[in-house]
Order: structure tokens, then sequence, then C-alpha cells
């Protein structure tokens, strides 16, 4: 048996990219987590009266304030893609290591595009 490495630098390791997918889901998941106060107090804003509505609307028309928006819609929209793939690995499809890849290949692309859907949207 070989010995273990003791010291394991983790810049070199090459991750495959259907493990990127996987960290990258969780990573939005808990970017969408911690934009959860945010996103409630708009909310709220827009429900409590025309003046604090139009506070808002007029926040949200910054290009920061609509960027941020992107960065949470690309968030949700990889999150729900990313779920469904491990939704369907969960359920063993999908396993082998062409399909994996492919799978993984898609829902960046997902992503990407639906996101760049809801820019022009935003824009």
């Amino acid at each position: 048996m070989p010995a273990r490495p003791k010291y394991l630098n983790l810049f070199q390791i090459r991750l495959p990219l259907p493990g990127l997918v996987s960290i990258m889901h969780r990573v939005s998941g808990a970017a969408l987590f911690l934009a959860l106060p945010l996103l409630l107090w708009g909310f709220e804003q827009s429900l409590i009266s025309f003046p604090a509505y139009m506070s808002l609307r007029a926040v949200m028309s910054h290009a920061l304030a609509k960027l941020v928006v992107l960065g949470l819609a690309w968030a949700y929209l990889h999150h729900l893609c990313a779920g469904i793939r491990h939704l369907a690995m969960d359920m063993h499809y999908g396993l082998d290591l062409a399909t994996a890849r492919l799978t993984a290949w898609i829902v960046l692309g997902a992503g990407i595009v639906l996101a760049a859907a809801v820019g022009m949207l935003l824009w």
C-alpha cells in the first residue's frame, strides 16, 4: 500500500467537469440562501405602499442592482438545472462517465443561456 501524501495542494488538483458542476450547485444554493433576506425585503417593499414600490423600482433601475439580480437569476437557474441533473442521477440515470460529462455541459450551457434571456429582459 503506497504511503499517503503528507501535504495535499488543492490548487494542483484538476476537478472533472461533473464535480465542478456539483460544487457550483452547492455554491449557488448557498448564495440563494444568503440572498433570501434581501429578496424578502425587496418583496416586502413592493407590497407596503406605492411610494415604497417606486423607491424599490428606482433602486432596481441602477445597473449594479440589475447585475446583482442577474447573478441571482443565474444562481437560481443553475441550481434548478443542476438539481434536476442530480435527481436524475439519484434515480440512476446518466451515471456513466460520458453521460455525466454531457449532462454537466448541458447544465452549464442551460444556466448561461437562461440567465442571458433574463438579462435581456432586465435591460
